[in-house]
């Protein structure tokens, strides 16, 4: 939910914030299944979907770009507090990496799936320094979507060099729906 999260959690109930993230993880569940894309976990307002894994998918960056898209969309429609129309829509960021990861259950105590590897942590780099409403993409993850063949569906624009904490200076782009505008100040 990009840096608003801190700000709304400290201006609604904890009633209302767990409200919200149930109202937005249920809408991206069912993205998540009409992609057929695997949920790995959600941790506070950070959900972490994965495609290729635990099955292996072919074009799991297609699948993975155009959930990221959907997601965007979606958030957008979904009032952050269903008590007062003041904080406006849910406003997020999404980051997309493609790469090795080995996938296991960690754990005695409530044990769950989890991902590992670098892989996940450049993700988690894309999207924290992504912007608002917008999907960056590293350059692992561009390539494959080229190599798709299935770049119909949307538009990567380059972003040019990004500062990604422990890796340095990484070329990304931005992903935009088909037909959207370049944006300008990114040229």
């Amino acid at each position: 939910l990009n840096r608003l999260y801190t700000a709304i959690s400290s201006s609604l109930p904890p009633g209302e914030v767990m409200d919200m993230l149930n109202r937005l993880y249920t809408a991206f569940d069912a993205l998540t299944t009409r992609h057929g894309l695997f949920k790995v976990e959600t941790i506070g307002d950070a959900y972490m979907v994965v495609g290729g894994c635990p099955e292996a998918q072919p074009d799991h960056a297609v699948r993975i770009a155009r959930m990221a898209l959907d997601m965007l969309e979606t958030a957008a429609t979904i009032p952050v507090s269903n008590m007062s129309d003041d904080f406006g829509t849910i406003c997020i960021r999404v980051g997309l990496h493609s790469g090795p990861v080995v996938g296991s259950v960690v754990g005695d105590l409530q044990p769950r799936y989890t991902l590992f590897g670098d892989t996940v942590n450049v993700a988690s780099r894309m999207e924290s320094t992504s912007l608002a409403k917008m999907a960056q993409v590293s350059s692992a993850t561009y390539q494959r979507l080229v190599d798709s063949g299935e770049t119909g569906a949307f538009t990567l624009q380059p972003r040019g060099e990004t500062t990604v904490k422990g890796k340095g200076m990484m070329h990304t782009y931005w992903l935009r729906p088909a037909g959207d505008p370049m944006l300008l100040g990114w040229l």
